[in-house]
């Protein structure tokens, strides 16, 4: 593991005094091991599906009621058997979006899938199909939370909800665990918030400790010059040496941007250098979550050119492809991910 430990005392999540080891990016301007495996992943399928794929919402804000969220049924061997069918090598799963609303049964809250029209643990059934279909796993958890930490302006709060969070992210782990392991952590919804008031360095220690190789990344990862934490900081702006927004991360995100041509992927934190690649994040449609408006999707031509682009230069394309109200992935975007295997196979 290409990680260093840093012996001090430390704060926060793990609550002493005494000396703790933080676990740490290695500084580089060479890709770590655990990042090759990532950049070797190259392709994968985000899986957009929660309690805004039953009111054609993107964003919901956590007053839906638990019980909306009904699936028929939950088809995760669909979803992942269609992933290993289309030469993707990982899949994104939301955990919690927004709105608060959690796929498993979490003890931190009610907003959950055990109380609602289907206590499905969506969790356990994606990390056992993934499993078995010898697929990786990765889990996108939204920092921003309109349910159980509303009131953001409010900063003698974010001690309780930063401990919120550091809870359900080892629930979580602690559910996959006994299926697959987590290869990479996808944060969001940053921007409501200035960075130093989000627990980066804790969030990472929990799941480094855990799953030292698992990737740790935050959307709008990367800060400008003259104030480490603008947003947004796209790609077309993003040059060597530019600083890390949040620290420690492993790679960059800032959704749905591409990365340009030859993009830089040396940034700075505390003077040091950190190699960063790009995920880029798609939808193979107009929208993230199931909607039933959403009927325009992109053509094999457009989405081949976005693979090319999305994956040159060591980057990730990671294409959203949503389950229904039914829990399965819709005919469109399955054949239109078989169609596009024919013309990227030779590239995975």
């Amino acid at each position: 593991m290409k990680n260093f430990l840093l012996t001090c005392g430390f704060l926060g999540a793990f609550g002493s005094s005494f000396a703790q080891e933080l676990i740490l990016p290695q500084p580089s301007v060479q890709p770590s091991r655990a990042q090759q495996e990532q950049i070797a992943r190259k392709y994968g399928m985000f899986i957009h599906f929660g309690i805004n794929t039953f009111h054609d919402e993107e964003w919901t804000d956590g007053s839906k009621p638990a019980s909306s969220y009904a699936p028929s049924a939950i088809d995760a061997e669909q979803w992942i058997r269609t992933a290993k069918e289309a030469g993707m090598k990982y899949v994104i799963l939301i955990a919690k979006h927004h709105d608060g609303f959690c796929l498993w049964d979490s003890r931190y809250t009610e907003y959950d899938v055990a109380s609602s029209g289907n206590p499905t643990n969506v969790i356990e059934a994606v990390a056992r199909a993934c499993r078995k279909y010898d697929i990786g796993l990765g889990l996108y958890y939204s920092l921003w939370d309109r349910k159980a930490n509303a009131d953001v302006e409010d900063w003698k709060k974010d001690e309780a909800y930063n401990q919120y969070m550091l809870n359900q992210l080892t629930e979580l782990m602690d559910i996959v665990n006994d299926y697959t392991k987590v290869v990479e952590f996808w944060f969001d919804g940053g921007w409501v918030k200035q960075n130093y008031r989000w627990p980066v360095m804790d969030i990472y220690q929990t799941i480094k400790q855990r799953m030292p190789e698992c990737q740790v990344g935050v959307n709008w990862t990367i800060g400008a010059p003259e104030n480490a934490d603008k947003h947004p900081v796209i790609p077309q702006e993003q040059k060597e040496g530019y600083p890390i927004r949040y620290f420690p991360s492993d790679f960059r995100l800032g959704d749905p941007y591409l990365p340009t041509d030859n993009d830089p992927k040396i940034f700075v934190h505390n003077g040091r250098q950190y190699y960063m690649p790009w995920e880029s994040t798609v939808c193979i449609s107009k929208r993230w979550f199931y909607n039933t408006t959403d009927n325009e999707f992109k053509s094999v031509d457009e989405l081949e050119k976005l693979f090319c682009q999305s994956t040159k230069n060591d980057n990730i394309l990671i294409l959203n492809c949503p389950p229904n109200r039914d829990g399965k992935l819709r005919d469109q975007d399955v054949n239109i991910l078989k169609a596009l295997y024919k013309r990227i196979k030779k590239y995975l």
